[in-house]
């Protein structure tokens, strides 16, 4: 919640705007707080350069001032790669209300703490809500525009789309994804799916970029690669396998290129591997949290995965470990 005031209060574009670390009263006075509570501002503070969000350092003459750090800069309005609509999202009222009913919904039959909080599940509330629809499409350009500057840039990624001619993004909102992709490798012909409400009023580029609308659960436009980022994990293992299914359908076999690249987190709970293994609180953390999202959603082992490919028809897959906590996998039809 310190993270979330200080996304509120602009404190990362206040510093950032002075050009120059800021003292405490700087601060206080740019951002318009209290003259009471000054005292308040900086115990918020200690606890967000304790957390590596910004830094603290001691002038000559002994005054402290407050920097910004890589990962504050990320939370800056207007930084291309701004993270600060997916933190302001996932600390929504709306968002973390359903955490406090996790015991009563342990204990009963309603179908998950957000059906227990908001009496029905997140996307039914998505519709009915303009806020949280708009918070959560925002959140997830945001984190797209962050993991595509990634990928683009990945040479395992970049062999991934080379060679393919025709792309469907599932579930890919504003396009975020399908435009960087679009613009990175021109001849890829890419489609961005979603629902009807989601993509009305975005026309493409002109090129090789286009918007529908469209179901996932009922048909998925022909293509030679389906993209699944960030969608499995918000559904059961029955709903999985349908989207997996309608992916099958859409795509050509291994030898003719076909393929599915799928975003998401492949839990690691047992690896000796440092460099995998040091995320495995943040995917333990991602589990609960989607725990608390929708009946059956859930963050996967590769055991888990292995069985949902083999139940919708895939017969090969292979994971790429190249986005920290999240890894990509390609799957495969014979």
């Amino acid at each position: 919640m310190a993270l979330k005031c200080a996304i509120q209060l602009g404190i990362s574009d206040a510093i950032h705007k002075n050009g120059n670390p800021m003292t405490l009263s700087e601060l206080a006075n740019s951002l318009c707080i209290h003259p009471n509570k000054a005292p308040s501002l900086y115990r918020v503070m200690r606890l967000l350069v304790h957390s590596n969000f910004f830094i603290m350092k001691k002038l000559l003459n002994g005054e402290e001032v407050f920097g910004l750090s890589i990962n504050s800069q990320l939370l800056l309005k207007d930084h291309p790669l701004t993270q600060a609509p997916l933190v302001v999202n996932a600390l929504h009222s709306i968002n973390t209300e359903p955490s406090h009913y996790m015991s009563s919904w342990l204990r009963d039959e309603v179908e998950s703490p957000f059906h227990a909080s908001h009496g029905r599940g997140f996307w039914e509330h998505c519709v009915r809500v303009p806020e949280l629809n708009q918070n959560f499409n925002q959140a997830m350009t945001c984190d797209s525009q962050f993991v595509t500057s990634l990928l683009v840039k990945n040479d395992e990624f970049k062999g991934l789309i080379e060679g393919i001619t025709t792309l469907v993004d599932v579930g890919g909102g504003h396009g975020a994804i399908g435009k960087a992709i679009a613009e990175v490798f021109p001849r890829v012909q890419c489609i961005v799916l979603d629902q009807p409400h989601v993509v009305e009023g975005f026309t493409g580029n002109g090129t090789n970029l286009i918007y529908v609308g469209g179901d996932m659960f009922k048909a998925i436009p022909p293509a030679q690669a389906v993209l699944l980022k960030w969608i499995l994990h918000d559904w059961s293992d029955d709903y999985c396998i349908k989207i997996l299914e309608r992916c099958n359908e859409a795509i050509p076999s291994k030898n003719k290129g076909g393929k599915v690249i799928i975003i998401d987190i492949v839990v690691e709970d047992k690896s000796e591997n440092y460099n995998i293994a040091h995320y495995s609180k943040t995917q333990f953390l991602f589990d609960v949290k989607m725990m608390t999202f929708d009946i059956g959603s859930k963050e996967r082992t590769e055991e888990e995965w292995r069985k949902l490919f083999i139940k919708a028809g895939f017969s090969d897959y292979k994971i790429y470990p190249i986005l920290g906590a999240r890894s990509v996998i390609e799957v495969y039809l014979n």
